[in-house]
């Protein structure tokens, strides 16, 4: 019987890089469910202020990802299967381009940025990943065949992805909440937002 995992938003269940190193936070079963929060992709839960007050630079210089997630069960060469359950923003989102910085208010369906232009909102998960076999500390920026930085707007509730295992476990993990994006990141970001809850299950293999 499948089961729905609590992943909680702390430091020892957050990571800025990808590793096979890593230790994994929770453990599942094939075909169990995990629900998590996650902060935007510099470090916010609130507008202002980093979550943490002082973060490794190597370690955690990328994205703040929920996991790793063991999968038991999940070897290399097979293929993850992920749904996208749930993906619900905070209450608010920024985006920048060079020097300029826009402040979204977010409502569940549109949001309103400081000027008054409204869009409408399909929030995602722009990281959902698993280490490279290779040994040894990986970005968070750049996507790779076992995911990783996708910022694939389709991944909204209701999709379904299928990503290469490289690493026994799987050692899943999560993150970068998009409120919205168009078709790329042309600015070089979203509407960055964190995630006051989101969900992925079917964590099985193919």
């Amino acid at each position: 019987m499948a089961i729905t995992h609590d992943l909680p938003l702390e430091r020892r269940t957050l990571h800025g890089h990808f590793s096979r190193d890593l230790e994994p936070v929770l453990s599942i079963d094939l075909g169990d469910s995990v629900r998590l929060r996650t902060l935007d992709a510099g470090w916010h839960w609130d507008l202002e202020g980093e979550w943490i007050e002082s973060r490794d630079r190597l370690l955690d210089g990328g994205h703040p990802l929920c996991g790793p997630i063991e999968v038991r069960g999940a070897r290399a060469g097979a293929t993850l299967v992920v749904d996208v359950v749930r993906v619900q923003p905070r209450d608010w989102g920024i985006t920048f381009a060079g020097e300029t910085s826009v402040v979204w208010r977010l409502d569940g369906e549109t949001g309103t940025a400081d000027d008054g232009t409204v869009v409408a909102l399909a929030p995602f998960l722009g990281v959902i990943g698993m280490p490279p076999a290779e040994g040894g500390v990986h970005s968070t920026i750049p996507p790779r065949r076992s995911g990783g930085n996708i910022d694939c707007k389709e991944l909204t509730v209701g999709a379904t992805l299928f990503l290469p295992i490289e690493v026994d476990g799987a050692l899943v993990s999560a993150g970068d909440g998009h409120a919205a994006q168009g078709d790329g990141e042309v600015s070089g970001t979203a509407i960055e937002c964190p995630l006051e809850a989101a969900e992925v299950a079917r964590l099985a293999v193919d």
